[in-house]
Formats: C-alpha cells, sequence, structure tokens
C-alpha cells in the first residue's frame, strides 16, 4: 500500500516557511481531515474512514505539487500560463552546471504544453530547461512520432499516482530498458537442476548442461488523446499538471493491466482446474506449485472471487482468508499466502447459462512474467486533428512503450471458481 508523507499539524508553523497562500491553506484541510479520520476511527465507521482516506490522499497530492512549484518568494504557484510566459526562476537550466530544480522542470514543462497548444514561442528559460531534461521522441532507428518526452522527475510521479491496489505492475517482475528488441536467457528448472561432476582436466559433456530458454521482447507502443478545452489552459500550472498526471497515471495502468492479464491467460490457456473447496486450494499450492515457487506465491482474483474465497471454511468451519498479523490491511489465504483483489472491471469474470466463473492466479508472478519497461513517456501536442478545432478542443497525444514476456509458465496456476446464479 503506498504511503503518504502527511505534514503533522504540530509543524505546521515550520512547514508553512516560504509556502504560498494555496500551499498553506491546503495544508490546514489536510490537517483537519487527518484529526477527522481519527474521531471516525474512534467510532468504528471504517467505511467512512477509506473514503475519507481517499479524499486525504487526493488533497496531499496536490499539496506535494504546490510545494514543488512554489517560488522562494512563495508566489511562484500564483503565475498565469494563459498567455504562455512564467516568471523567471533563480537556478535556470544549465546554470552553473546544475541539474534544474524540480519545480522548475515541472513549471517548464507545463509552459511547453500550453505555448505548443497556443502556437506561441516558449521562453527562452524554459526552452533550455526542456532541452536539457528531455529528449527527441526518436528511437534508435531514427525514426520519429514527433512531440518531446516526459521529463523523468515528472514520470515517476505518474508512477507513484499508477500504483494503487488495482495495479498489477507491482506482482509482475519490472525490467527498465533502454533499447527497442533485446533478449534474456533463462535456466529452466535451474533450482532442481545439479552440476554435473567432472575430472580434473575433463571436458564439460554437452549433453548434461542444463537447458535454456531465449526470451525475446520487442517493445510496443501504445497511447492515445486527452481531449480537454481551451479554459484548462488558462488554469494555474498545479491544475494542468496535477489534471494531466491522473489522466496519464490511470490509462497508462489499465493498459498495462491489460497486457499482463492477456499475457497470463496465454501461458495459462486450456490448463484452467476447478478451486471451489478448502482442498483445492490445498492441492495448488501442496503439489501443482514448485515449492521453491508456492514460498514465494500470492493469489490474485477479482472483488466477486474474494468474495466467494471470504466465506469459505475449512473443515472445522474456520474461515481459509485469515488477517495477515503484521498489517491488519492485508489479508493471507490459509494465514501464509497474500491474496490480493483487483476490480471486476478490471479482471473479468466469465458469465455462462446458468454460472458465473471467477478467475484466480496462484504462484510468483514475478517469476511467471516480466515486464520490458523502456520507461519513456512522451507527447504530442494539436490543435487542428480531427474535430478539435470544430469542437473548440486541444489534444495532447501521449504514448507509453514497454512489452509484456511470459518467463516460466509453470510458476502461476490459473482457477476457477464456479458460482451459479440464480434465475
Amino acid at each position: 500500500m503506498q504511503k503518504w508523507n502527511y505534514v503533522e499539524s504540530e509543524d505546521a508553523d515550520k512547514e508553512e516557511k516560504g509556502m504560498g497562500k494555496e500551499a498553506r491553506a491546503l495544508l490546514k484541510k489536510i490537517n483537519d481531515k487527518k484529526n477527522a479520520i481519527r474521531s471516525l476511527q474512534g467510532e468504528g465507521k471504517t467505511q467512512q474512514m477509506k473514503d475519507a482516506m481517499a479524499e486525504l490522499r487526493d488533497m496531499q497530492e496536490q499539496f506535494d505539487i504546490l510545494l514543488e512549484l512554489d517560488d522562494e518568494d512563495g508566489e511562484g504557484i500564483k503565475d498565469s500560463l494563459g498567455d504562455g510566459s512564467a516568471k523567471t526562476i533563480a537556478g535556470a537550466a544549465g546554470e552553473g552546471g546544475k541539474r534544474p530544480a524540480k519545480k522548475d522542470v515541472m513549471r517548464a514543462f507545463v509552459n511547453r504544453i500550453v505555448c505548443g497548444l497556443k502556437r506561441k514561442a516558449l521562453p527562452e528559460e524554459d526552452r533550455k530547461i526542456m532541452d536539457m531534461m528531455t529528449e527527441a521522441d526518436a528511437d534508435e532507428d531514427g525514426t520519429s512520432d514527433g512531440g518531446f518526452t516526459v521529463p523523468q522527475d515528472i514520470q515517476t510521479d505518474i508512477v507513484e499516482l499508477r500504483r494503487t491496489e488495482n495495479d498489477l505492475e507491482q506482482y509482475v517482475n519490472v525490467e527498465p530498458v533502454k533499447t527497442l528488441s533485446g533478449s534474456r536467457v533463462i535456466e529452466l528448472d535451474a533450482d532442481s537442476t545439479p552440476w554435473p561432476d567432472v575430472d580434473e582436466g575433463g571436458e564439460f559433456k554437452e549433453e548434461e548442461t542444463p537447458k535454456f530458454r531465449l526470451i525475446a521482447y520487442k517493445i510496443k507502443k501504445m497511447g492515445g488523446i486527452l481531449k480537454t478545452t481551451q479554459e484548462l489552459l488558462k488554469d494555474s500550472a498545479v491544475n494542468i499538471l496535477g489534471y494531466l498526471n491522473r489522466w496519464i497515471a490511470k490509462k497508462s495502468r489499465a493498459t498495462r493491466n491489460a497486457a499482463i492479464l492477456k499475457k497470463l491467460k496465454e501461458i495459462t490457456a486450456g490448463k484452467e482446474i476447478v478451486v471451489s473447496s478448502f482442498d483445492d486450494f490445498k492441492d495448488v499450492f501442496n503439489e501443482k506449485l514448485d515449492p521453491s515457487i508456492a514460498q514465494s506465491s500470492i493469489v490474485l482474483t477479482n472483488q466477486s472471487g474474494f468474495n466467494y474465497l471470504d466465506k469459505l471454511k475449512d473443515k472445522d468451519g474456520n474461515y481459509i482468508i485469515q488477517p495477515d498479523v503484521t498489517d491488519k490491511t492485508k489479508k493471507l489465504l490459509f494465514g501464509e499466502y497474500p491474496i490480493h483483489r483487483v476490480s471486476n472491471k478490471t479482471l473479468k469474470s466469465i458469465e455462462a447459462e446458468g454460472s458465473v466463473k471467477h478467475p484466480v492466479y496462484m504462484g510468483d508472478l514475478k517469476e511467471a512474467i516480466t515486464l520490458f519497461d523502456r520507461e519513456r513517456i512522451s507527447i504530442e501536442l494539436s490543435t487542428e486533428a480531427g474535430d478539435l478545432w470544430a469542437r473548440d478542443l486541444t489534444g495532447i497525444k501521449v504514448r507509453d512503450r514497454f512489452d509484456v514476456q511470459a518467463v516460466d509458465d509453470s510458476a502461476v496456476v490459473a482457477g476457477e471458481i464456479t458460482e451459479a446464479v440464480a434465475g
């Protein structure tokens, strides 16, 4: 679960030094919301606490961005970008060979978007920052779709926003790559294949060498267009950046989730097993998964599958899903295997006549699947594409680049929970 660094009310005076008016006002709201949540806890109102926490996280996100954009004199956040210009901030790109401050990068990035959509020249200071912090949107073969990459500081913020309970990327292996294609070699059954004896001065026998598999990846480009009104461009930098970051994070998460689920279905197709009882699940972890895999395994299902499991009991009447004693917000199957639930919209159940099947994946997904991440989100701007001009809209085209490949299909088992549907 994502951790949030909230500013405690007793440190407010110290933290408020150098803050703009908007940041100070938001800080007060954050501390008021925290006190309200503590009150709800005392009243045992769990659902209301969850709702309030969601609001608190959004407020904290806005507060963090405000702090980044605040000028040294507390006025930086008030800059209007409607005319395509912004104040000069100390520490310009390249000055003394230093890396620009994050707040300057964020301001320059937003300004580039605004100026691009308004067809105005980017201020020289911002141009230098963007030249330093971004790269031309061209691949190593020289091809380009136009546009520019999102600065790494901002991409990091987007990745943080992408990390929610519904984010499947956290459960698989992620490997950053710098090339569009490549390969990795893995040894099959490395844990159970010993090295053979070799006499002093003897030869290594080819037939006794381990078996290897070549995992090739080819980075794919995926993306879409954010259509927004001209009014957004007149808003403050923090609102523009927050709106854009949240949209990119949601769409990127949905796209990567879909690719991971597609690969999971591919490697388990035709091998699904029925799991409906205590013993069915025991069979999976005791026999179907290798012990080296089982010890690091998780259970992944949707809301409906979790609801079924949450009511399932063993022969002694004990629920098979139990709270994690080290973290009460988490649940364990048999008190051992972490169970994660995602939205029914993300991981869909399959409806059939008179019944519905809920998917359950069991195993070590980090061993089963690798997501090769190009780590480059790029943006292209347009006011004329399609029907944008007629509808007085602007278009921000966003591209993400990654590939998902299966590494060890024996590291995961697909189960199906079948429930009857009342006629």
